[in-house]
């Protein structure tokens, strides 16, 4: 065994990692661009409601009569509504249906531009894109009792706003004995409290099922990353997880849960909503996918045990919505001697904090988020935070790095015994090896040690990676000078002078992806390649040519990564560069890089055959 050949393998298998993520993160792109457009003119075209249905069923949703897409403010001002306004929502709620129908989040903008709209979660029926919650009760099979449905008018108790002090009410009066009365209150996040009371003035009892569900109309755009989920999700109880894509749901068509102690609903790569009913409450869950026309529908959904309200009696259920950005802290998140309790602990909830995708590499994730998160509120800034992990990842590691850096030198020293053995050797390459492994075994050298540093790179940078990709902290998040979003990739260009050209090389047919090459990638590669130059020439004409193409390759694979990773890994070989420089004046061994570099650009004289003969 060589030590190139090991260097090589911990190359290749670094190259195989990167090589997968931009399988997973270009052409999963290009393809969900080309559906979204696809869906955006199916869009314009019908929608579809819900209404009633029996008790048995967990939906209570059917198809209703198709209507025109309509401007979203036409849709808000067609019927009578209570505003919302807390320090992170505003929007509406309408008093026809009572549904929670309107919301903006107004922390958050769709560009790094602070003037750019508020990101849109909810929309009411009859515009392009309908998301909306919807809670009320349903009478037990046969039964003639009227209760409130989508159309039905409410009237607000009262008067003003839903704000974080001020609930609101909301009452019908069905005009048969029963009196339905709706209280929505919501804190100063994302959580709405929704009690609905019943009082049976009649003369007879009445049984009545609790419901609610989250509705979305027309396939959304997704990222559509093999690492991210996004689509139908829910923690229900003993069946724990469970996650369904929009194209799984569609396959599916309905998937029932009868379950104690669970939360179901929608989830997008930074945004959700979400039903958490009473931990205690037994619940006939469900996710759907229907279809209306060309427009395809998706719902989570519950039904609660039956209530029954005596003659002269009064019925009440209680259940929260959760819809917002996936805050961490506010979601909550769950980590041995670190917690962000969040919702998930505040209301007992049964892992509310997989509602972000940490994956089922958590126990690495959370903590470099967590990490990150600490460093962020120490110096108001994610990419510093980036630095100061990655110079403290070097620190833990650093006794492993030592001694394989220490191994690649003790190579070095031996680097004339074995360009000996090659040349003693030509064509016995088993008596070379074992040749080689002497020498390895009386300098006490292991040659795969020289493979660790980079392989322990992969964990981190796939952790690093997961958390600038799925969590909402990242979004957004300046570095310095043009760096505006480390979630997002450098938007320099090499081939426009860094912006002083006229024009965006990215939007140039089939070779324009392979052209927004921007600063920092090719920061990155400058770091890349001094690395490589640290270690000798490879005496093998191939390795050198991977070798030295090894820090284009890497230029142009990461150039559409995040900013973010980017940076770390620019980062990170610096300090390779400058750990290692130091290792091998600690050994005794001369550190060529700059010597290597200037043999690049040096002119090489041509061999001379008459040398060879004589």
């Amino acid at each position: 065994m060589s030590e190139n050949r090991n260097t090589i393998i911990a190359i290749v298998l670094s190259a195989l990692v990167l090589i997968a993520w931009q399988y997973f993160y270009n052409i999963p792109q290009m393809e969900k661009d080309r559906a979204a457009q696809q869906a955006q003119s199916e869009l314009a075209k019908s929608q579809k409601e819900s209404s009633e249905a029996a008790p048995n069923s967990p939906t209570p949703g059917q198809p209703a009569a198709k209507s025109a897409v309509v401007a979203r403010d036409v849709a808000i001002a067609s019927k009578p509504r209570v505003k919302i306004h807390t320090p992170r929502l505003s929007g509406s709620l309408s008093l026809t249906g009572a549904r929670i129908d309107d919301l903006l989040l107004t922390k958050y903008r769709e560009t790094v531009d602070p003037a750019s709209p508020a990101i849109e979660l909810f929309s009411p029926s009859g515009t392009a894109n309908p998301y909306y919650a919807e809670f009320g009760w349903v009478p037990a099979t046969g039964s003639t009792v009227r209760v409130p449905d989508r159309d039905t008018p409410w009237q607000q108790e009262g008067s003003g706003a839903l704000t974080e002090s001020t609930p609101v009410t909301l009452k019908y009066d069905n005009g048969e004995g029963l009196t339905f009365r709706r209280t929505i209150s919501v804190d100063d996040q994302y959580l709405f409290t929704i009690k609905d009371e019943v009082s049976n003035t009649g003369s007879a009892p009445v049984t009545l099922y609790p419901f609610a569900l989250i509705s979305r109309h027309g396939t959304p755009q997704v990222s559509g990353y093999y690492i991210l989920h996004e689509g139908l999700i829910g923690y229900l109880g003993d069946q724990k997880l469970q996650e369904y894509s929009y194209k799984k749901i569609d396959e599916a068509k309905s998937v029932s849960f009868d379950v104690t102690n669970g939360w179901l609903g929608i989830t997008d790569k930074y945004w959700a909503a979400a039903l958490l009913p009473d931990t205690s409450a037994r619940l006939q869950a469900r996710f759907s996918s229907d279809q209306a026309g060309s427009v395809k529908t998706y719902q989570t959904d519950y039904l609660e045990d039956a209530r029954t309200i005596p003659a002269g009696g009064t019925g009440s259920v209680s259940t929260r919505l959760f819809a917002g950005a996936k805050e961490a802290g506010v979601v909550g998140l769950n980590f041995p001697l670190v917690e962000l309790g969040g919702y998930n602990k505040q209301l007992g909830l049964n892992h509310f904090d997989l509602l972000i995708d940490w994956g089922w590499f958590y126990f690495i994730t959370k903590p470099m988020f967590l990490a990150l998160d600490f460093f962020f509120h120490v110096f108001g800034n994610f990419g510093v935070a980036i630095l100061v992990v990655t110079v403290l990842i070097k620190l833990v590691f650093f006794p492993l790095a030592n001694r394989s850096y220490a191994s690649m030198a003790k190579m070095k020293a031996v680097q004339p015994q074995i360009t000996a053995l090659k040349e003693q050797y030509p064509d016995d390459r088993m008596k070379l090896q074992q040749e080689m492994m002497e020498i390895y075994k009386k300098e006490k050298i292991n040659p795969i040690s020289g493979c660790l540093p980079m392989l322990l790179q992969i964990p981190v940078f796939f952790s690093l990676y997961k958390v600038l990709f799925v969590t909402i902290e990242m979004r957004h998040a300046p570095f310095f000078a043009w760096i505006k979003d480390l979630s997002a990739p450098d938007p320099t260009h090499i081939f426009n002078l860094f912006g002083l050209l006229p024009y965006d090389p990215s939007v140039v047919p089939l070779l324009g992806p392979y052209l927004a090459i921007g600063a920092w990638p090719i920061i990155m590669g400058i770091t890349m390649w001094f690395q490589m130059k640290l270690n000798p020439t490879p005496p093998d004409p191939t390795q050198k040519i991977i070798f030295d193409w090894m820090p284009v390759i890497f230029t142009f694979m990461l150039a559409a990564f995040p900013a973010g990773l980017v940076i770390y890994w620019a980062w990170n070989n610096t300090l390779s560069v400058i750990q290692q420089s130091y290792i091998m004046r600690r050994n005794g061994v001369k550190v060529e890089l700059f010597d290597n570099v200037k043999s690049t650009f040096r002119r090489k004289p041509s061999d001379n055959p008459a040398k060879k003969t004589t």
